[in-house]
């Protein structure tokens, strides 16, 4: 018996004018499968999953049916639905309720009026098997990005739900931290064979333990396959989905072979190692970036010893920060939760005023700026969660009150740069009835029109597809081009490999080291690219798809 039977669903979102979300869905979801739903943002990957917990369900007009167990899902009461249909969201924060660990631990089962004795078994099964035990009696707070997700995760786990929805999971965590999470979700499905339904936008860790893969596009389900298979399709119809298939599936197509495609990095390993087997390699690398030359004006953003704690008596989240930013240049910050990373745009905006040490904008302290010069036209920040910056109802209001009521032709700037951030067709649409990635280009738009000559980024690629992905960086490019330095924290390595022109490591509230994308992600083990880890035993330094691509070709 099918676990989910979706059949002829169709939605629309109230002030969407007719226009469907999603669009004669149908699916059949076997137990214990492993599935994974992708596409572009906005394709209806989110509202699909929303549908299948009723009380998520966002509202509008809704046809077609959804069998869960046998039965209509509406005929599946709250208990039954919140004991057996497990949900994680994007965002961790918006999901987590209580202030404790273990009461978050113990809160799902005490909602379902379970005896205190099962409870605690519960609760220390799950903590053993998460690793939770350091942390048990924490605070939720003092909790990182992947702590909080991962405490979500076994929340929702001590319920034992017989399946397990989640949606882009690791959005906010860093490559480390989103591995370890997806391993587990994985070991979930293998060992207790829970049916697990993930969409996310980093395919490397997932797409190869999928079932099946469904891609939607315009809130239509246009295949649903093997991994493999699903490869190559997207190639074969020159779908724009191919470019967010995991890089082994990207390289092993752009290289003329008849072997067997791979999807894991250690697959890719081997495969080039069979096609390079006994050959000599010539390894001249693409042309390398350089460091910016040092010249005599000011930096555009300098930190000097910049030392901050949150509390008086709480330990220093920044430790003596260094940081020195060129103009016109794309300065990517990379590291771990919790090491700093956000607190430092904060600080370089006079969000979080260090207790100790300089920081100075275009040569001049920043206490010397009163808010109105400092951020009119001057500074600008998109904070890691966009929905902070929406006031209105809809998109274009929320665009028109960045612009003084005076300012001539208003409506030309708002039409220009919503046609740069993709969201023209968005612009009668709520914010908060867009996806995660909508959001992130929505708020993008209304940062952009305050034309900073510094822009700070927290997660900007967050939730956001590959082909934005692209158009993103040619507005960063557009951006520099006019004088713009951009400060960027990521956990999108793939994109600051390709696109930054320093790349700094942070650990430990300090910046460790700073470096060429080229020279930075060739030494690394763990913070690098998987075109590198996959093609360091043959080429030097291969960092981008595009660099392993051109090497085997070169070497054909």
């Amino acid at each position: 018996m099918a676990h989910f039977e979706i059949k002829n669903l169709n939605f629309s979102y109230p002030a969407s004018k007719g226009r469907k979300a999603l669009n004669n869905i149908n699916l059949n979801i076997e137990r214990g499968e492993y599935i994974t739903l992708c596409g572009k943002s906005g394709s209806g990957k989110t509202t699909l999953l929303k549908h299948l917990k009723s009380v998520l369900a966002p509202h509008g007009t809704m046809t077609g049916e959804i069998i869960f167990e046998g039965k209509p899902l509406a005929e599946a009461d709250l208990r039954e639905q919140s004991s057996k249909i497990g949900y994680v969201m994007q965002n961790p924060d918006n999901q987590i309720v209580t202030d404790k660990v273990w009461h978050e631990l113990a809160f799902g089962l005490e909602s379902l009026g379970m005896d205190q004795k099962t409870i605690r078994l519960r609760v220390a099964e799950m903590a053993s098997y998460f690793g939770i035990q350091s942390w048990f009696h924490k605070n939720v707070s003092e909790l990182s990005g992947g702590q909080k997700q991962l405490l979500n995760l076994a929340s929702i786990m001590a319920m034992q739900p017989t399946v397990l929805i989640l949606d882009e999971p690791t959005s906010q965590l860093d490559p480390i931290a989103a591995t370890d999470f997806l391993n587990t979700v994985r070991k979930i499905n293998l060992e207790l064979g829970t049916t697990v339904i993930i969409t996310e936008h980093r395919l490397e860790d997932i797409f190869h333990a999928s079932d099946r893969v469904v891609v939607m596009e315009k809130g239509e389900i246009i295949a649903a396959d093997t991994p493999r298979n699903i490869g190559a399709f997207l190639k074969e119809e020159k779908n724009e989905m191919f470019a967010a298939m995991p890089t082994p599936v990207q390289v092993y197509y752009g290289v003329e072979n008849d072997l067997t495609c791979p999807l894991t990095v250690r697959e890719g390993r081997n495969w080039l190692s069979e096609i390079f087997e006994g050959r000599e390699v010539k390894t001249d690398k693409t042309e390398e970036k350089t460091l910016p030359e040092r010249k005599d004006e000011n930096p555009a953003i300098l930190l000097k010893e910049v030392w901050f704690r949150y509390e008086k008596d709480a330990p220093d989240v920044l430790k003596g920060v260094n940081l020195e930013v060129p103009k016109g240049t794309l300065f990517a910050i990379v590291g771990g939760n919790g090491t700093g990373k956000s607190t430092t745009l904060k600080s370089i905006c006079n969000i979080c005023k260090p207790y100790r040490g300089k920081v100075l904008i275009d040569g001049k302290r920043i206490e010397k700026y009163s808010s109105a010069q400092l951020f009119k036209g001057n500074l600008a920040m998109l904070p890691q969660d966009p929905q902070s910056l929406f006031v209105k109802k809809t998109v274009k209001e929320d665009l028109g009150e960045m612009l003084d009521s005076g300012v001539d032709n208003k409506e030309e700037k708002i039409s220009e740069v919503a046609e740069i951030c993709d969201i023209a067709h968005l612009m009668d649409s709520h914010p908060y009835d867009l996806s995660g990635g909508e959001q992130q280009r929505a708020a993008l738009a209304k940062v952009l029109l305050t034309e900073p000559k510094i822009l700070l980024l927290d997660e900007p690629t967050k939730g956001i597809d590959n082909f934005f992905k692209i158009k993103f960086a040619e507005i960063l490019d557009k951006l520099k081009e006019k004088g713009v330095t951009v400060l960027m924290v990521s956990h999108d390595v793939e994109f600051c490999a390709k696109y930054a022109d320093i790349v700094g490591m942070f650990f430990d509230g300090n910046i460790i080291t700073a470096n060429t994308p080229g020279r930075f992600f060739s030494q690394n083990s763990f913070y690098t690219t998987a075109a590198n880890r996959m093609s360091r035993h043959i080429f030097k330094n291969a960092i981008t798809n595009e660099d392993v691509i051109k090497l085997c070709q070169m070497n054909k």
